[in-house]
This record gives C-alpha cells, structure tokens and sequence, in this order.
C-alpha cells in the first residue's frame, strides 16, 4: 500500500513537472523568430508525459496545457487555436500513453511506432476541432489549411520530437529511471 501511494505521488509530481516544463518551453523557443512556433514547444512534454506517467495524465496535461498557458500568459490565442491544441495535445498524450503501455516491447522501434500515430491522431483532432469551430469552405477551414497546419509549418516541430523525445526516453532507461523491454530479455529472465 504505501509502495503503492509513493508511485502515485511520483507519477503525480512527474505530470506537474512535465506540465510546468511546456508552460515554460514556448518562451525559449518564442527567442527563434523564424520558426519558434513551428518548433510546437508544448507537444513535447504532453508526449513525454503520456509516455512516462501514462495516458490519463497525457490527457490532462495535454488538455489543461494550452488552457493554463492562455490564462496565465494570453498565449495561445483561445479561439480558435487554444482550444483546438487541448483537444490535439490531449490526444497526443492518450494515444501514446495507451499505445507503449499495451506495446508487447518497450523499445526505441515501439517508441517511434506509438509517437508516430500519436502524432497523426492528433493532427487529425486537430482539423476535426478547426472545422467545428470555424466551419467548412472558402471562409472556414480548407483542406489546405490542415495540410499547412498541420503538416508544412509543422516539419521542424516533427523532426524535433522524434529526434529529443527518442534521445529523453534512452537517457531515462540508461540511468534506470524508465525501463525499456522486451519478450526476449524476459524470457532469458525466465529462464535464469
């Protein structure tokens, strides 16, 4: 029970850090003038943090994160962007949470298989919340706007995440504090 409790509070003081982390992120990446924003600073510690605490703490991180930032700094604009980052950001967190827990391995391969539909699950929430905010059509949200929102003015961000979150979850594993596994290296265990 109290092996338990200490987890929770770990598990707990890990989601607040992760969600102090993408309050703060924007401003050091807001310093790169020409492409801070595509750099999406508050997707990182969503994902980590689905990846790490697990996808019920992705989800509200992710949901709270653009929410909080709003009120706290007037950033991102609410409507329409704000909003449709908590339901994008939540996904984020949800989907990659479920995905690596249920993974058979937790590996490097696993990692980028569940970021990776993560990533497009979330883009696609995206664009399902765009066009019930703003409609459909010339003078609501065309398909070219999904495309350049969500893909074209999103490359940098992209490469970003699957280059540092990789490298983070590595990091993590060789110091011990996150495991990466697999059926071989369990079944070795097994048998010793």
């Amino acid at each position: 029970m109290e092996t338990k409790k200490k987890n929770h509070v770990l598990t707990l003081t890990l989601a607040a850090m992760f969600l102090a982390i993408g309050l703060l992120l924007p401003f050091l990446t807001g310093q790169i003038k020409q492409f801070g924003n595509m750099l999406l600073p508050m997707h990182i510690p969503v994902i980590l943090c689905g990846l790490i605490c697990g996808w019920q703490y992705g989800l509200g991180v992710g949901f709270v994160l653009p929410l909080l930032r709003y009120a706290m700094f007037g950033m991102p604009i609410l409507f329409p962007t704000g909003i449709a980052m908590s339901f994008e950001l939540a996904t984020y967190g949800v989907v990659v949470g479920i995905l690596y827990a249920h993974s058979r391995w937790k590996c490097v391969v696993a990692l980028y298989r569940c970021m990776i539909i993560a990533m497009l699950s979330g883009r696609v929430v995206w664009g399902i919340v765009q066009i019930f905010l703003l409609g459909l059509g010339e003078n609501g949200f065309t398909l070219n706007m999904f495309f350049t929102g969500a893909f074209l003015n999103a490359i940098p961000g992209i490469i970003l995440q699957l280059i540092l979150i990789p490298a983070i979850m590595i990091a993590l594993n060789r110091t011990g504090l996150v495991r990466f596994s697999n059926s071989h290296a369990h079944a070795k265990n097994a048998e010793n």
